[in-house]
C-alpha cells in the first residue's frame, strides 16, 4: 500500500522545473520559515535538450520530447519526496493547536504552560498590560477638561436658541457666542414681557403667558 502524504494548509509550493522549495506560514502571525533549495538534476538535464532542440531540431527535437515526458513522472516523485522532507524540516517549529487546530510557530504563538495556541489562551502578563493601558486611555478620556470655548455647550447654554448665522451680516456662526465675531452684533438678545417678564420669542407680537400685546420695536 501506497504511504499517504500528510500535509497542511498553511504552505506555499516554490517548486520550478529546476528545484523544490516550500514555504510553512503560522496560521496566527503570519510569519514563516522557507526550506532551502533542493535542486532537480533531471530537470536541468531536460533543459538542456529543450535549449538543444531549438537550435538544431532533429533527434535532439526528439530527445527533448522523451526528456518531457520523463520529466512529468519523475518530478513529481521528486516533488513529493521533497515536500515531506520539508515538512520533517520545518515540523519543530511549528505546533497544532488541540482546540482550535489552527497550526502556530512555536516561538510566538504558543502557550507552552496551556499546551494552547495564544489565540485560545493568550499570555496572562500580556494581556493585564493590555487592558491596563486601555483602562488608562478611558481614563484620560473621562477626566479631560472641556476648553473654555467647548464649556459655552453645557446644558446651560443648550436650553437657550442658538443661532447658526448672524441677523445682521449673515456670516456661519462656527461657536456658541455672544457677539458676531465679523460686524461685532449682539447674537443673544433677550426680551422680555413688560407686563409678566415672561421671555418672549422673537419678532412675537404677544406675550405666550399672559397675552399682553408687546410693544412695537
Amino acid at each position: 500500500m501506497v504511504e499517504q502524504i500528510a500535509f497542511t494548509s498553511n504552505y506555499s509550493d516554490l517548486s520550478t522545473d529546476r528545484g523544490f522549495q516550500f514555504e510553512f506560514q503560522c496560521d496566527r502571525c503570519g510569519s514563516g520559515f522557507r526550506t532551502h533549495f533542493k535542486a532537480w538534476s533531471t530537470g536541468t538535464a531536460a533543459s538542456v535538450l529543450d535549449a538543444a532542440s531549438s537550435l538544431f531540431g532533429g533527434v535532439f527535437s526528439q530527445a527533448a520530447d522523451v526528456g518531457e515526458r520523463v520529466r512529468s513522472a519523475a518530478w513529481q516523485r521528486a516533488h513529493d519526496e521533497a515536500f515531506q522532507e520539508a515538512m520533517e524540516e520545518v515540523r519543530p517549529s511549528f505546533v497544532q493547536c488541540p482546540r482550535c487546530s489552527a497550526w502556530v510557530c512555536r516561538k510566538s504563538c504558543w502557550n507552552e504552560k496551556r499546551g494552547l495556541c495564544k489565540e485560545c489562551a493568550p499570555d496572562l502578563g500580556v494581556e493585564m498590560s493590555a487592558a491596563q493601558a486601555s483602562r488608562s486611555v478611558e481614563e484620560v478620556w473621562s477626566h479631560a477638561a472641556m476648553a473654555e470655548e467647548d464649556k459655552r455647550l453645557g446644558e446651560k447654554e443648550w436650553r437657550q436658541t442658538i443661532r447658526a448665522t448672524c441677523p445682521n451680516c449673515g456670516i456661519p456662526l462656527a461657536t456658541n457666542a455672544k457677539f458676531c465675531p465679523e460686524c461685532g452684533a449682539k447674537l443673544k438678545v433677550e426680551e422680555r414681557c413688560t407686563e409678566c417678564n415672561a421671555l418672549l420669542t422673537p419678532n412675537a407680537k404677544f406675550c405666550p403667558e399672559c397675552g399682553a400685546k408687546v410693544p412695537s420695536r
